[in-house]
C-alpha cells in the first residue's frame, strides 16, 4: 500500500454509545491515536449512565467529535442509521464504544479497500485462534458460527464471523443501503445488502477481549432470534 494513498485518506469512525460511561474516553484516545485525518461520529443513543456527558466533555476538547443524541433507546442499528447519514470520509469504520475491539486493528483492516481487494472488510474475531481462544468454548461462539453459516447459505458469502463490529466500507458503497434494523439484527441485514449488490467482502483477523454480563455486555439469546428472522427476511428482499 502506498503511503501517498493512506495520507490523503479521510477515515470516518462511528461509535454507537449506550450506557458506555466508563469505557468510552479510553475507546475514543484510542481511535485518536491513529494516523489518519479522522472524524469520529458519536451517537448516543439515550444513555442513562452519564455517558452523554462524559462525551460533551470530551468533545469541547476537539474539533474531530461530531456529536449525535437519540431521545429514546432506538438500537446499535438506528445509531449507525443515524451516523451513516452524516459521515463524509473516504472510508467508514463501525468501532463498539466498550473495550472488546482494538482500534489498532483498524490499518490492517483498510488495506484491503486501498489495494483494490474490495469494497468491503470484515474484523473476524475467528481467523486469530489463539487471540479469541478465551472466548471458543462459550455459546456466543456458538451462536456466531451458526448464524454466520446461515448467512453465508444465503449470500453465498465465506465469512467466518458475519456478527463482528468491525466492519468497514468505502462509503460509496453505503449510499443505497438504507438500514431498516433498530438492534443487532443491522449486522445481517448489512451483510445480505452488501452481498445482493455484488459487493467484495473480504475478512481480516483482529483481537477481541470478550467482557461479560457483569461488566456490560447487552446482547442476548432473543437477539440472536432476531438476527435469524433477519436473514432469512433480507435474503430476498430489502
Amino acid at each position: 500500500m502506498k503511503q501517498s494513498k493512506m495520507k490523503d485518506l479521510k477515515l470516518s469512525v462511528v461509535i454507537p454509545v449506550f450506557n458506555e460511561r466508563e469505557t468510552i474516553s479510553q475507546v475514543i484516545d484510542r481511535v485518536r491515536e491513529l494516523n489518519f485525518e479522522l472524524e469520529i461520529l458519536v451517537v448516543d443513543d439515550c444513555s442513562t449512565d452519564g455517558s452523554c456527558e462524559v462525551i460533551r466533555s470530551l468533545a469541547e476538547q476537539s474539533r474531530d467529535l461530531r456529536l449525535f443524541f437519540h431521545e429514546v433507546n432506538r438500537g446499535k442499528g438506528a445509531a449507525l442509521r443515524t451516523a451513516f447519514a452524516n459521515v463524509s470520509g473516504d472510508i467508514v469504520v463501525i468501532q463498539d464504544a466498550d473495550l472488546e475491539y482494538n482500534p489498532q486493528d483498524i490499518p490492517q483492516l483498510i488495506r484491503p479497500i486501498m489495494d483494490g481487494e474490495c469494497e468491503v472488510v470484515y474484523g473476524s474475531r475467528f481467523l486469530d485462534k489463539q487471540d479469541t481462544s478465551q472466548w471458543y468454548r462459550n455459546w456466543h461462539r456458538t451462536g456466531n458460527v451458526s448464524l454466520t453459516a446461515i448467512s453465508n447459505f444465503f449470500t453465498g458469502q465465506h465469512l467466518t464471523d458475519m456478527e463482528t463490529c468491525y466492519k468497514v466500507f468505502r462509503r460509496d458503497t453505503l449510499a443505497d443501503i438504507a438500514i431498516k434494523q433498530d438492534r443487532f439484527g443491522v449486522e445481517p441485514e448489512l451483510t445480505a445488502k452488501l452481498s445482493r449488490r455484488k459487493f467484495r467482502i473480504c475478512e481480516r483477523p483482529i483481537s477481541y477481549a470478550q467482557r461479560s454480563y457483569e461488566e456490560g455486555k447487552k446482547i442476548g439469546i432473543l437477539d440472536a432470534v432476531n438476527a435469524l428472522y433477519c436473514i432469512l427476511r433480507y435474503a430476498l428482499a430489502d
